[in-house]
């Protein structure tokens, strides 16, 4: 299933950094490496300071402390999916788990190569119980044609404005620096419709039937993801 749209493939073009191809038994931990290690090799050391400290000044906003942990309630949001559907957490919660994955959008090579796993992977997760649900802060995309909206395995969700990032707690403010590189390179306010540059962490939630967040992976580096495994772990642990 191709998960790329064009804005997605544009970005990857603009970086000029293509990853290896990831071999079948690689850990997202492992695929994310070898991308990194490719900016690494061409970015410009100025450039690549400047994602570092972005990176710090994230981790040192208090953001991750705000954020809805393991024993909260996960609040409920009603949000638009590719195909212009709307999906309920509480409606799609009471069939079984959800996992709940916050990823910056189509133009961010990272967390289009960690969708691409949570896809190969769709089959596990619902054997385990659970459904999926993405959610990027990024307008609906009508760049999809209908094959690749119906190929979709998961709900992949518009959180336009970042109204359900607040209320999860995972959403912040682009250092200004990075806020200018984004807003060069993918013209970040017209793809959200917001030009307050926020963006998610990567975070990643696993919540049960009950509506409690059992899981959480938050981390202001958006270089690193939870592990595909962990979360299928960790929804198979509600059923024990």
């Amino acid at each position: 299933m191709k998960i790329f749209t064009a804005l997605a493939m544009a970005a990857i073009a603009t970086a000029t950094i293509l990853p290896a191809k990831a071999k079948a038994d690689e850990t997202v931990k492992q695929k994310l490496e070898t991308y990194k290690e490719g900016f690494v090799q061409k970015a410009p050391q100025d450039k690549q300071d400047d994602y570092e400290e972005g990176i710090r000044m994230v981790r040192e906003s208090g953001v991750l402390e705000r954020a809805k942990n393991v024993g909260d309630t996960a609040p409920d949001f009603t949000l638009q999916n590719a195909a212009g559907q709307r999906v309920n957490l509480s409606d799609t919660s009471a069939e079984g788990p959800v996992v709940l994955i916050w990823y910056r959008g189509e133009w961010c090579p990272y967390c289009n190569i960690y969708l691409e796993d949570i896809q190969k992977n769709v089959e596990k997760f619902e054997e385990a119980g659970a459904k999926v649900i993405a959610i990027s802060p990024a307008k609906p995309d009508q760049s999809w044609s209908a094959e690749e909206k119906e190929g979709l395995k998961f709900h992949v969700l518009s959180d336009e404005g970042s109204a359900v990032a607040e209320e999860y707690g995972v959403v912040y403010t682009l250092p200004p620096k990075i806020a200018e590189y984004y807003q060069k390179a993918f013209n970040l306010s017209a793809v959200n419709g917001d030009d307050r540059n926020l963006l998610p962490l990567s975070a990643s939630y696993v919540i049960g039937q009950d509506g409690v967040i059992s899981y959480a992976y938050l981390n202001a580096d958006y270089r690193e993801r939870a592990e595909t495994s962990v979360l299928i772990e960790e929804v198979k642990k509600l059923g024990e």
